[in-house]
């Protein structure tokens, strides 16, 4: 017991002794932590309000999103854009158009409505900075003044800027796909608006239906919908042979001798990139259903349907030859790699009644394999 009650007292006379001289260190961590909780609070509280400031911004410009989808597809109709949304000073610019006030920009719709008759299709919306929305478009103008009324066709974006004080749009920048100085004035742009209005001359028939996705300086990407065809082999891309025999179905040599409506373009197709297969087909008119066409009298004809699908076309004018053909194609090959695209094997040529209007196309991007690093489009 005597151990133990020294042992006690020991330790007893050690603690008071101790005491004393911890107190102090024990008060300044404590301080310390209170002091470094108070921080971390404020920190938590300051990142908490960051995000619900930011989260309320998205949320607005949300809003903004969802009321340019409805808005924008009215730009050229008689309903209009609602011009409340904008402040009274917008700075907009394209490449060789400028204007710095709401009532410059809906000057400028006006006149393009009055000129060109403009066909606006919207392909997506979407936020791309803290107060920007960039928007892909398509637009396709007829130049109503001039008697062969040359279509213009343009694809890009627009980025709209949003005021942070009024949300609403303060800036609209339009860069087109075609060109790459985008800035105003653009020379360059002003040569592509030209260039448009050549003189061209397609033959008014029914053609199978596509919506143009984008426009570079070189060729169109096309999303085709499904159309039928009677077709029976070819000897090559640039000649005639086999002609005879799709046309006649169509003058009436079929089980029926139903004579069924001209159509354009005629096309002749290569499945391989040696050109050595090669088939010629017309369309058939977009009302017939395949079950209900009457049957080819020779079994070299044969009726198909061609799905929907996406396509890359340049246009060339001139006397067609095979050389032409093959360089075309080669020359459009060689463009879509470079811009990532990769298209299946094979080639197909368009003629049209007119020999001043040829065109050419590479069929067959696949979906899969389609690719705009630039723009995103609901197709892909």
């Amino acid at each position: 017991m005597a151990v133990t009650t020294s042992s006690l007292h020991f330790h007893h006379h050690l603690l008071r002794r101790q005491t004393p001289l911890c107190l102090p260190s024990l008060r300044k961590p404590t301080c310390l932590l209170l002091t470094k909780d108070r921080n971390k609070n404020r920190a938590l509280k300051s990142s908490l309000a960051e995000q619900c400031q930011s989260q309320g911004q998205d949320l607005k410009l949300k809003g903004l999103v969802d009321f340019l989808y409805d808005d924008l597809p009215h730009l050229f109709d008689d309903q209009g854009i609602d011009p409340s949304m904008y402040d009274d000073r917008v700075n907009f610019r394209d490449p060789i158009t400028k204007h710095d006030t709401i009532g410059g920009y809906l000057f400028n719709i006006r006149l393009l409505k009055g000129l060109f008759d403009p066909k606006f299709e919207l392909h997506s919306v979407r936020q791309t900075g803290p107060y920007e929305i960039t928007t892909r478009w398509t637009m396709v103008m007829t130049f109503v003044l001039l008697p062969w009324k040359p279509q213009l066709v343009f694809t890009g974006v627009s980025i709209m800027g949003v005021n942070p004080k009024t949300q609403k749009f303060c800036s609209h920048m339009d860069r087109w796909d075609s060109i790459q100085n985008n800035d105003y004035f653009s020379l360059e742009g002003f040569i592509d608006v030209f260039k448009q209005l050549r003189f061209y001359k397609t033959p008014d028939l029914e053609s199978p239906k596509y919506q143009i996705l984008k426009r570079t300086a070189n060729y169109e990407v096309r999303k085709y919908e499904p159309f039928l065809v009677a077709e029976t082999k070819a000897d090559k891309l640039s000649g005639s042979s086999g002609f005879n025999d799709v046309t006649g179905y169509i003058f009436g040599k079929n089980s029926a001798t139903e004579k069924i409506p001209m159509t354009t373009p005629v096309f002749t197709q290569a499945l391989d990139n040696e050109l050595s297969e090669v088939s010629i087909q017309i369309v058939l008119p977009l009302s017939k259903e395949l079950d209900n066409l009457p049957a080819p009298n020779t079994e070299a004809v044969k009726l198909r349907k061609v799905e929907g699908c996406i396509v890359a076309a340049m246009k060339f004018s001139g006397t067609t030859n095979e050389e032409l053909v093959c360089n075309k194609e080669k020359e459009l090959r060689s463009a879509l790699l470079n811009d990532g695209l990769k298209p299946q094997n094979g080639c197909m040529l368009a003629r049209y009644n007119d020999p001043g209007r040829t065109w050419s196309f590479i069929m067959g991007l696949k979906r899969k394999n389609l690719s705009f690093p630039s723009f995103d489009h609901p197709y892909s």
